[in-house]
């Protein structure tokens, strides 16, 4: 009888050390899997979290926004320096045509009378313009002769540059060429140069 209880109470031990092998393979399959669950809600919690998104919302939307600001205000600014520029050549059309070959005798006490072309282009640059810089700021001066002939019955004159003689005489055109490079700053833009340019032509009147 012994050898059979022994052979009984071995095939226990071994079915409960079976059991306890299977339990325990159980338990670290349950955990692995609880741990992966519990990895995968973490995972799905961060995705999902919204905390913080108003602000990379709003850093976008702003950076956009002031973009748009600044190139409004750019255009702006780039509207009224083409305006002094055209104003710019007109004073010094009108500065040059009374300043010519004869302004010295008919007006005495004027100043700079009988200005030369570089007189003309250095008041031009110091006309007191808020946005212009005189750096950027390129001023031409020339005079036209003109040369009067009939066609069709009516009296037609040509302009032609004037290359030798008294220039700035009366009855001539003097023609002021302003050219300014307008620096156009917008942010998150590359930096661009708009040029403006005006031309004035007015007849000399002494």
């Amino acid at each position: 009888m012994l050898p059979v209880s022994g052979k009984i109470i071995e095939k226990k031990q071994e079915g409960k050390s079976m059991r306890d092998w299977k339990n325990k393979v159980a338990r670290v399959k349950a955990l692995k899997s609880s741990e992966l669950g519990g990895a995968m809600v973490k995972i799905r919690s961060v995705v999902l979290n919204d905390a913080g998104g108003a602000l990379v919302e709003m850093a976008i939307s702003s950076t956009l926004l002031l973009s748009m600001f600044f190139a409004v205000f750019e255009v702006g600014l780039g509207s009224y320096a083409s305006h002094y520029v055209a104003d710019a050549a007109r004073e010094g059309a009108r500065y040059a045509i009374v300043r010519g070959s004869i302004s010295c005798s008919n007006t005495p006490n004027l100043s700079n009378c009988g200005a030369s072309t570089d007189t003309i282009a250095a008041y031009v640059k110091g006309l007191p313009y808020p946005t212009l810089n005189p750096a950027n700021m390129t001023v031409n001066v020339s005079y036209l002769t003109g040369t009067s002939s009939v066609a069709s019955g009516s009296m037609v004159t040509t302009w032609a540059t004037c290359s030798s003689g008294t220039c700035n005489q009366p009855g001539n055109m003097v023609n002021v060429q302003v050219t300014y490079s307008f620096p156009l700053l917008i942010p998150f833009a590359p930096r661009k140069t708009i040029s403006l340019s005006s031309t004035s032509q007015m007849v000399v009147q002494q």
